[in-house]
């Protein structure tokens, strides 16, 4: 009897696996379609807040969300063209950059001549090719002039989807067998996806700006471009903020000086520690409910199933792919293997 129990229990199991696999098939053939309107969604817990903040002042929500989206539609916009100036500008100047490298490289042909080595700036330089940063920004310039045209698309998404919050409880009551507890399950899942993604908006915010004024203060060129760059990549955890720190970092080196390359370096270690290892986990604490290594995993197989999204948004999908599984028996193995073991340590 116990063996047929356990026999049923690795079946379901196995249905479930095979289910998630014919659903994340689905998922990265279906991308085009299916990562803007997971970003719409995930855009729209974090506005969602700040529609209840206004509620609270009395303001009606379609009023308020029309608000929001007016003044979100004004920031995108003058921070995507700030955004495309500034590479445009980095774009022109990459070509000087080839002189300038083969220069600063004749430091090391100095460091060679007292060893057995036998280095030229030249021969280290070819290995450096501009053209093919040239052509990454160019096509990252036409990636944003297009994302601009799909903007208001994306917006007016956000804006139905939060105009359609109030009646969200009523469908989910009706779709449930359970109703009590699927909603319960389904408000646990938005308010720790809202409360991540909200914490770790402002957190990024902050950091971006950090990053910026220090750039600007050493007197490093595209503080504006580096900034977002730490803004944006500091969603991706574990590895974003030092992504976001070798551009920068190795342009001080190169086209500014030692002392200050050590500066900025310094600087992106103090940021990266007072907000990625004091302020951040000290804000967002355990309560994400994921072990070190799923959030680790979940960043490379969710950047995989739906690109540079995926990447960004690993942490909430993960959340919603564990709080999703918990309920069922086949799912409550597969979410106890994504969790951090609190409850056992306890």
């Amino acid at each position: 009897m116990r063996k047929t129990i356990v026999t049923t229990q690795g079946l379901k199991i196995v249905v479930m696996m095979a289910m998630l696999v014919v659903i994340f098939a689905g998922i990265k053939s279906a991308a085009d379609i299916i990562v803007p309107f997971i970003l719409a969604l995930f855009l729209a817990f974090v506005l969602n807040p700040l529609i209840v903040l206004l509620g609270k002042c009395r303001v009606p929500r379609a009023l308020a969300v029309l608000l929001v989206a007016t003044l979100v539609i004004c920031l995108m916009a003058f921070m995507t063209t700030k955004l495309l100036v500034t590479l445009n500008e980095f774009a022109r100047t990459l070509p000087q950059y080839r002189g300038l490298i083969v220069e600063k490289l004749s430091y090391l042909e100095e460091l060679s001549g007292q060893s057995d080595l036998t280095l030229s700036p030249e021969q280290l330089a070819s290995y450096i090719d501009p053209a093919a940063t040239l052509n990454v920004v160019s096509k990252l310039i036409s990636y944003l002039s297009n994302a601009m045209a799909g903007l208001f698309l994306l917006l007016m998404t956000v804006a139905f989807m939060l105009l359609e919050v109030p009646q969200l409880p009523y469908k989910i009551e009706q779709m449930s067998d359970e109703p009590g507890k699927g909603m319960a399950n389904v408000q646990r899942a938005l308010d720790s996806v809202t409360r991540y993604l909200v914490i770790k908006t402002l957190i990024s915010v902050v950091t971006g700006l950090a990053v910026w004024a220090l750039l600007a203060a050493t007197g490093i060129r595209f503080a504006f471009l580096w900034g977002m760059l730490a803004f944006a990549l500091n969603y991706i955890p574990n590895i974003g903020s030092f992504l976001a720190a070798i551009p920068p970092v190795i342009q001080a080196f190169l086209f500014n000086g030692f002392s200050e390359g050590i500066v900025v370096a310094g600087g992106y270690v103090l940021i990266n520690l007072v907000f990625g290892s004091i302020i951040d986990p000290k804000i967002l604490g355990r309560g994400l409910g994921l072990s070190t290594l799923v959030v680790f995993m979940s960043l490379i197989f969710w950047g995989w199933l739906m690109g540079p999204v995926g990447m960004l948004l690993s942490v909430p999908l993960t959340i919603v792919l564990k709080i999703a599984l918990e309920p069922t028996a086949a799912g409550h193995k597969i979410a106890v293997l994504l969790g951090d073991g609190a409850a056992q340590k306890r």
